[in-house]
């Protein structure tokens, strides 16, 4: 048989002067702590056999409550109120919950139509009610370590947009694999755009998830996307950041390899260089052609050949051509 709990009755009082009792029950084996400070003229020791039923029984219906603390059912809708109020109790429905919103006189009826209705919004067929659970508190290391690991993620999103100027889950999947996964990565951005710190939206067309941006970044983007198009063609080399071929951009994949290439006309790879041979990514002109090979391979184009050959000519005295 179960030990019976150990109730104390204890005098406070106030700087103010004023005094009150605090009612205490101590199980001799407690799992959870209950703190209840009902409101001015309700009377605690009518609550306490609630407070003993529910420690004792756990998840506990309305009318399991009703029987086991030998109240009446006012006094124990009062005693939820209360508890729920103050966080101490919680439903494992809402329709528990909403019944405590419903004044005394509309929950119960007898009578056709309000009887059907206020079926809906009795505590008596509500879920099951219980303590609440506080978190355990982690040790002082323990807090330690899990503030320096949220500085260190928070670091590396902030290096990540820095080098990219617009981060979404399809770019972070061709960094290391010693990164915060992408869920860490996201809950800083979206504290970052609760600041206002950093932008949130659409960017990049094409990309499914969430996306985010720095401001500087974003007036960026809009000027590119205004500028005309020339023709200027840019060779950056597979190693570099700016390799997004097969995963952001169409196209396969350009290997991080030495001597690898890839050109870029007008901001979309064309062509990319491997094993000293040029692999077309899309298709040009003859004449942009050659001259995307020739930036590749880099070969020096034919005014470049002729200043060469004068500065040689000058350097051995015959003059230039």
């Amino acid at each position: 048989m179960a030990e019976p709990a150990l109730h104390e009755q204890r005098a406070l009082a106030a700087a103010d002067g004023h005094a009150w009792s605090l009612l205490c029950a101590i199980p001799p084996k407690p799992s959870a702590s209950l703190l209840w400070l009902p409101a001015l003229g309700v009377a605690a020791r009518h609550y306490q056999p609630f407070a003993d039923a529910l420690a004792a029984r756990g998840a506990s219906f309305f009318d399991e409550l009703e029987r086991s603390a030998h109240l009446l059912r006012t006094e124990l809708e009062e005693a939820l109120g209360e508890l729920v109020v103050r966080g101490r109790i919680t439903c494992d429905s809402y329709a528990g919950l909403r019944a405590l919103l419903v004044p005394p006189s509309k929950r119960a009826s007898s009578h056709g139509q309000r009887r059907r209705r206020a079926l809906l919004t009795d505590l008596q067929d509500a879920g099951r009610w219980s303590l609440t659970r506080p978190e355990p508190s982690l040790p002082v290391e323990a807090a330690q370590a899990s503030a320096q690991i949220a500085e260190s993620v928070e670091h590396i999103a902030w290096r990540l947009l820095e080098r990219y100027g617009v981060v979404f889950w399809r770019l972070i999947q061709r960094e290391a694999a010693w990164l915060p996964p992408w869920r860490d990565l996201l809950r800083v951005y979206r504290r970052l755009e609760a600041r206002g710190e950093i932008r949130g939206g659409r960017f990049v067309s094409g990309m499914t998830g969430e996306q985010y941006a720095l401001p500087d970044a974003v007036s960026a983007l809009r000027q590119v996307r205004q500028r005309e198009h020339d023709g200027e063609v840019v060779c950056v080399s597979a190693a570099d950041p700016l390799n997004f071929t097969g995963s952001v951009l169409a196209g396969a994949k350009v290997p991080r390899i030495p001597g690898a290439r890839i050109a870029f006309r007008d901001g979309v790879a064309v062509a990319s260089l491997l094993a000293g041979q040029v692999e077309w990514i899309e298709t040009l002109p003859a004449d942009a052609q050659r001259e995307v090979q020739r930036l590749l391979l880099r070969r020096p184009g034919v005014a470049a050949a002729d200043s060469r050959i004068d500065e040689v000519m000058r350097n051995l005295g015959l003059g230039a051509r």
